[in-house]
């Protein structure tokens, strides 16, 4: 493994910071610098660009209330900043938001090169992701991964009606009520027998116990807001 790579973390969690540079040095990674704030870190990519530039940013998502006041207050405006300037560097996302649909819109919209779960990580994998980001490989843990797939197999199994279905049942305290709303492919209503039809598919789809689950399940796997 290449051991001599310039590496930033960013966490604003000191003890994690901590935790992950011993684990770095423990790879045979020695040249590791640590930021709690993405201004603070933005700064030193910027600082350090020209002269001595860091080839590896590990970088948590969430930071607080306390991060409120900074231009850049989160992981995802960081990336979209390092992103927009054109900066040279492989970005590995490690924090513990593992809900789907922000995972979904963080490798969509910002494509870092890997992604891992705090709470699942160790340190062989941490080396195993640079190992292969280096590479030009993606690398998300076996969580994450398993997100994507499944997100992707449900959207393409999903078609129209089931998404209006699942948008409009939170607004509505009787199925009958959606009978007039949603619409067939041709525009025409669909009636309530196929409606009830629709439902009792998705359910066993997204494996809920009720409308209410299924709902639920639907916003955690980011198919509705």
């Amino acid at each position: 493994m290449k051991t001599n790579l310039r590496i930033l973390v960013v966490d604003n969690h000191y003890l994690f910071l901590q935790g992950v540079m011993t684990s770095l040095n423990t790879l045979g990674f020695k040249d590791v610098v640590i930021s709690e704030s993405c201004d603070e870190a933005y700064r030193l990519i910027i600082n350090a660009k020209n002269k001595n530039p860091f080839d590896v940013m590990i970088t948590d998502l969430g930071f607080g209330a306390n991060h409120q006041r900074n231009l850049l207050d989160s992981g995802e405006s960081l990336i979209k900043t390092i992103r927009k300037a054109g900066i040279k560097l492989k970005i590995l996302v490690l924090s513990a938001h593992s809900e789907t649909n922000r995972v979904f819109n963080v490798i969509e919209n910002l494509n870092p090169d890997g992604y891992l779960l705090k709470d699942h990580c160790e340190t062989q994998e941490i080396g195993f992701a640079i190992q292969k980001i280096m590479r030009n490989e993606r690398h998300y843990s076996h969580q994450i991964h398993q997100k994507i797939l499944r997100r992707n197999i449900l959207g393409i199994r999903l078609d129209e009606v089931a998404l209006q279905i699942l948008k409009e049942l939170p607004k509505h305290p009787k199925i009958s009520n959606l009978e007039g709303i949603i619409k067939k492919s041709n525009g025409g209503d669909l009636k309530l027998r196929s409606i009830e039809t629709k439902l009792s598919n998705l359910r066993i789809d997204l494996d809920a116990n009720n409308n209410a689950d299924l709902v639920l399940k639907a916003k955690e796997l980011g198919l509705i807001d």
